[in-house]
């Protein structure tokens, strides 16, 4: 396998992209939180802001109008910063519990990962957990074939997604610029737009990811003209955020970073989009 002569790396996130399809352990644990408060959400509401690191994803759930309205019909007032700390320093544990039984690693995940180091890519991930929350993922994650370069996490960066902080970071502890050099791959409209305003080639993850939201076995008992709408829908989604490509997931990375080189090399910069 040749290498590439203009994509230098690869910044991956990590639920949803490499590990846990589906995205589904921090989902679990978001409605669980809320749940403990007396306030119900959904798991689209607790997929919405998903991205963002955890805290502040907290505090963006609190301000949905229809979780705003609860609140305010059980407690009699807005919810606080302290409430919102108080749910936060319940979050970690039971995240990290959760996490347990929701690290293995998506299908083609570590063959992917091999494949971008064949084609002389350094390997970056990033992720809105926290360090504490990523130490028994990364060891999972290792066990299972898949050991990025580095691991960003949410304390590294004075924002999380969609500010442009931690692929900036990513930059630095690898050594790689200019930024265009860099491929950004996520599975939310958050690590999308992050990817954009860094600079890089931003990649969305259609069906393993937090968009769609689905195990693998749900997947696999969907409909195929429903998935397939759904997929469309999402891409859409991505199109709107800037993305330069779609993927179902990161077993069909070979192909998009070939065309990405592919593109370099003839000098352009895609104002458009592809999938």
């Amino acid at each position: 396998m040749s290498q590439l002569k203009h994509i230098q790396a690869v910044v991956f996130d990590w639920a949803g992209t490499m590990i846990d399809h589906g995205s589904r352990a921090p989902a679990i644990v978001f409605v669980e939180i809320f749940k403990r408060q007396g306030i119900e959400i959904s798991f689209a509401q607790a997929r919405e802001p998903m991205g963002m690191a955890k805290r502040e994803h907290i505090a963006t759930v609190t301000q949905m109008p229809s979780v705003r309205e609860q609140w305010l019909a059980k407690y009699g007032r807005e919810c606080t910063e302290q409430d919102i700390d108080n749910m936060y320093e319940q979050f970690l544990p039971l995240q990290k519990e959760t996490l347990r039984n929701h690290s293995q690693l998506i299908e083609g995940a570590a063959e992917a990962a091999e494949t971008c180091r064949a084609l002389g890519l350094k390997i970056g991930s990033s992720t809105g957990y926290t360090q504490e929350l990523m130490i028994d993922v990364k060891v999972k994650g290792k066990e299972q074939g898949y050991e990025p370069d580095i691991t960003l996490c949410a304390e590294d960066a004075p924002r999380g997604r969609p500010a442009p902080y931690l692929l900036f970071e990513a930059a630095k502890q690898l050594d790689v610029y200019p930024m265009k050099s860099i491929v950004k791959v996520d599975d939310t409209i958050l690590g999308v737009e992050a990817g954009i305003n860094a600079g890089c080639w931003a990649i969305g993850i259609t069906q393993s990811g937090n968009m769609l939201g689905l195990s693998v076995e749900e997947l696999q008992a969907m409909d195929p003209d429903e998935l397939a709408a759904k997929t469309n829908e999402i891409s859409a989604q991505y199109k709107q955020a800037g993305a330069h490509f779609c993927i179902n997931s990161v077993k069909e990375i070979e192909d998009v970073l070939l065309k990405i080189d592919a593109a370099m090399e003839a000098g352009s910069w895609p104002h458009h989009y592809e999938f």
